[in-house]
């Protein structure tokens, strides 16, 4: 992959790709395409994807510093664990038959969307939930779905993050702004130790990464910008709509 016409679309793929990202979700559903676009096979795309999208994760730092200016108890207990989880999906991308989650993936993807349409709802019944937990109690949902989408991030990663920022919204944080800065630093760890273990052992294309995580290291500067300004519920409205309609493209053209 040598065209400037190819670089140019990687880039701008990049850029677009971390606007939409960071804003709500759904990176990979326009990087990888771009990559594919570019003649790379399915297994390199995936994994040179996930190695240029470790650019998102200071532009959003740096753009969400407002949000993330009192997180850093909640970042230091959870950040580990999503990484955690992103080490065992990039071992999963290496050992495992392509195609091995791909009926599971839309439905996933899909159900993370619709509780980003019921989240008032899921928000307020998990709040009653745990105020009848006993003093200290704490409960399993934001454990086990952190490091279940981890895992997910780092074997495929499409739509996670709309499934995250689902779940913060439900049971951490209400402000969109404010989860959507979380969900980006939670992934960005998922994301930081799957792309390592990628440039050791998996097939990247170096070409390719230059220009689509560039583009994404400016994009992933604005998207917070945008989440912080549009109305919320708008925001939420529309990320949940692109989850749906990823789900519906990823049961019609399984990945892998």
């Amino acid at each position: 992959m040598t065209g400037l016409g190819e670089i140019a679309l990687l880039a701008a793929a990049g850029l677009l790709g971390g606007v939409v990202g960071t804003a709500g979700g759904i990176t990979s559903l326009i990087t990888y395409p771009a990559l594919l676009a570019v003649g790379l096979p399915a297994l390199s795309a995936s994994v040179t994807n996930m190695v240029a999208l470790v650019a998102s994760w200071p532009g959003a730092a740096l753009a969400s510093r407002p949000e993330l200016a009192d997180q850093g108890r909640w970042l230091r207990s959870w950040v580990p664990l999503s990484a955690l989880g992103g080490a065992a999906g990039s071992a999963l991308v290496l050992v495992t038959p392509p195609g091995v989650f791909a009926r599971v993936v839309p439905v996933l993807v899909a159900v993370g969307s619709l509780a980003l349409f019921a989240q008032p709802r899921l928000a307020a019944l998990h709040q009653r939930r745990q105020s009848r937990r006993a003093p200290g109690a704490r409960g399993v949902a934001l454990p086990l779905g952190l490091i279940t989408m981890s895992v997910y991030n780092g074997y495929f990663g499409a739509g996670s993050g709309v499934m995250v920022l689902a779940l913060l919204l439900i049971t951490t944080e209400p402000r969109l702004a404010t989860a959507n800065a979380l969900k980006n630093m939670v992934l960005g760890a998922a994301t930081l130790v799957s792309a390592g273990a990628f440039a050791v052992f998996g097939p990247v294309d170096w070409w390719a990464v230059l220009p689509l995580g560039l583009g994404a290291f400016v994009g992933s500067t604005l998207g917070p910008l945008v989440a912080r300004r549009l109305p919320p519920a708008l925001l939420r409205r529309l990320v949940a709509l692109i989850g749906i309609g990823l789900a519906m493209q990823l049961w019609l053209n399984p990945s892998g």
